[in-house]
């Protein structure tokens, strides 16, 4: 179902990449939500349509890559340049969903020389910044898990190991993902089986030390991010449903007031479930553009 995965090394430890291909494709290094580098197959196959090619890797602590315990957002810039290196790639644009939005953003802030253009959906934004309130519109398990996180880190860490291993009990089949949807699952795509065994298939192939990348994620989302988002200088898209409780569109808006060079689009009736899915195609046809523009820097360099 996946391409066989490239394995890098970087200063001792592993990283585990899927590359979709053609060579020939506007490379786009996708920072999943999941942390797991499957990328949707559906997706990719549009993708070659527009003539990109999507890229993905597991993230430390997910799937085949090792973990780094400790690690913070801005760290995964060092990940993408050596993956960039390994591929002959010179110039790319980044993706990422949800938790992988920081992700995204912290590599275009950091490695301008290298990303054209970013796509993010339903992102999170940094934990204690000014005028951003993190856990407004949130569930209140999540304010509860905020609250000791910062209070007692180890009863956390034992707390999160609990509740995750219930998760991945449920969410490690498609079956499960159906049952969470409840009404909505198979109205549409964004509901339907084939996405629900996709992400089925992240936790599995994702999940192989446990919850141990997404405690890691979780942690470094609650740290400094390490960069500033006034330092993005590519252009930026986003997109955020106004009907997203998981990750609330406040974050989305404070990111829109501090990112130079960003449009943004917040429609009223799409969620955390079906906000990429609805506006991947005028993503892929945005960064269509952009090979245009490599196409003339090769033509006038």
């Amino acid at each position: 179902m996946y391409p066989a995965p490239y394995l890098i090394r970087l200063g001792g430890r592993a990283l585990t990449v899927e590359d979709s291909g053609p060579e020939t494709g506007l490379p786009v290094l996708v920072h999943s939500g999941g942390g797991s580098r499957h990328l949707f197959p559906p997706a990719v196959r549009d993708a070659r349509c527009e003539g990109l090619r999507l890229i993905s890797y597991d993230r430390p602590g997910y799937g085949g890559s090792t973990p780094v315990p400790g690690r913070v957002v801005v760290g995964c810039a060092a990940d993408v340049r050596a993956i960039a290196a390994e591929l002959g790639i010179t110039r790319l644009a980044v993706w990422g969903f949800s938790g992988g939005g920081p992700y995204a953003l912290a590599t275009a802030a950091l490695l301008p020389d290298v990303v054209v253009a970013v796509c993010v959906f339903a992102p999170l934004g940094p934990y204690g910044a000014d005028g951003l309130d993190f856990l407004a519109g949130m569930e209140d398990s999540y304010r509860e898990e905020v609250r000791i996180f910062f209070q007692d880190r180890r009863a956390a860490r034992e707390k999160f190991r609990a509740e995750a291993a219930k998760m991945y009990q449920r969410l490690s089949t498609a079956e499960g993902w159906l049952s969470v949807w409840g009404d909505q699952a198979g109205r549409d795509d964004a509901h339907g089986p084939d996405l629900a065994e996709y992400l089925a298939s992240l936790m599995r192939d994702g999940w192989t030390r446990g919850d141990e990348g997404w405690w890691d994620d979780w942690s470094a989302f609650l740290s400094p991010w390490g960069f500033d988002p006034a330092a993005i200088q590519a252009p930026v898209r986003l997109w955020h449903g106004l009907a997203d409780t998981r990750c609330p569109p406040g974050h989305s808006r404070w990111l829109a007031g501090r990112i130079p060079h960003i449009t943004a689009h917040f429609p009223e009736h799409e969620d955390h479930t079906n906000v990429e899915k609805n506006n991947r195609a005028a993503a892929f046809a945005w960064l269509r553009g952009f090979i245009d523009s490599r196409v003339r820097e090769t033509r006038t360099g």
